[in-house]
């Protein structure tokens, strides 16, 4: 294989990763905030989103942007695990009105989460580097599949914003009313981030989902080399089939240790796309057009 370092260079340029685990963290991180967005912004990239499973990263953003002057965005974020008061209308409301562009629902707190921990040998996820109360498990449903109330409500304040949701780490079961929910109430910026993950989500769960109006972000860390790769070329090929090019995109999911910076694996995935024979137009879709519209960058 050979690296196709200047067309990479290109592509990079106006790059958006909406996928980023910096520091500081209770997971061990190898850069913080602060270094990632120096990356970035080093490699032309327009923006990069800050997520932490555990506190909001929105007034971090502020003061990146603010105060150290670089062309690359910071994107800040809010994921709803048991330290914001899980499924906490309360916490997003806050959260948007201070400039969260992208709410994730449970990740690690979510039950379906929980029990790949619990049930399934070798599930891989960073641990935390100190030990926390026991985390309560979070349903976006009740046991009759209903959508719960608070999440109605939390739903209701994503759409007043106009900003971004993911279902996180939910089951797929789940995860069909949760998107139906969030249409009815008006959510127009739907995704879902690595679908057959945790999520469990079969290749034709993925082309309903996108049928209902869900982009599908794919993790650069599952497919290139990094203590997290677990899904092949072919595996690649299949989910983008599976949602089409238009509705596919990047996030590296990086920024832990010993595995490669965001940016350096956002490079290679690149590469991987690259090898795969998806032409320049469509690795741009899938690594910045697609993103930009989805978090509704300024033009």
């Amino acid at each position: 294989m050979t690296t196709d370092t200047q067309r990479i260079d290109d592509l990079m340029k106006g790059a958006v990763d909406l996928h980023v685990h910096a520091g500081p963290s209770l997971h061990p991180r190898k850069l913080d905030h602060i270094a990632a967005l120096r990356e970035a912004d080093a490699q032309g990239m327009r923006a990069i989103l800050l997520k932490d499973h555990y506190y909001p990263t929105m007034p971090i953003a502020t003061l990146i942007n603010e105060n150290l002057g670089f062309k690359a965005q910071a994107i800040g974020s809010i994921v709803l695990n048991n330290p914001l008061g899980g499924l906490n209308p309360s916490a997003v409301d806050y959260a948007l009105k201070q400039g969260a562009k992208v709410v994730w629902m449970a990740t690690a707190h979510a039950k379906n989460h929980m029990d790949h921990e619990a049930e399934k040998p070798g599930f891989r996820f960073p641990q935390n580097s100190k030990k926390t109360v026991a985390p309560i498990p979070l349903t976006l449903t009740d046991d009759a599949g209903i959508v719960r109330d608070e999440v109605k409500h939390i739903l209701d304040l994503i759409a007043e914003a106009d900003a971004v949701v993911s279902g996180g780490h939910h089951h797929a079961r789940e995860l069909f009313p949760f998107y139906e929910e969030a249409k009815a109430r008006g959510v127009k910026r739907l995704f879902l981030n690595h679908p057959t993950y945790v999520n469990d989500c079969s290749f034709q769960d993925i082309t309903s989902l996108v049928g209902m109006g869900v982009k599908m972000e794919h993790s650069a860390c599952m497919f290139v080399e990094s203590t997290f790769k677990m899904f092949d070329a072919e595996h690649l090929k299949s989910v983008i089939d599976a949602a089409g090019v238009d509705n596919s995109f990047f996030g590296t999911d990086l920024g832990q240790m010993n595995n490669p910076s965001p940016a350096e694996g956002m490079r290679m995935m690149i590469q991987m796309l690259i090898d795969l024979g998806y032409s320049d137009e469509d690795i741009r879709k899938m690594t910045t057009t697609i993103a930009v519209d989805l978090a509704g960058l300024d033009a």
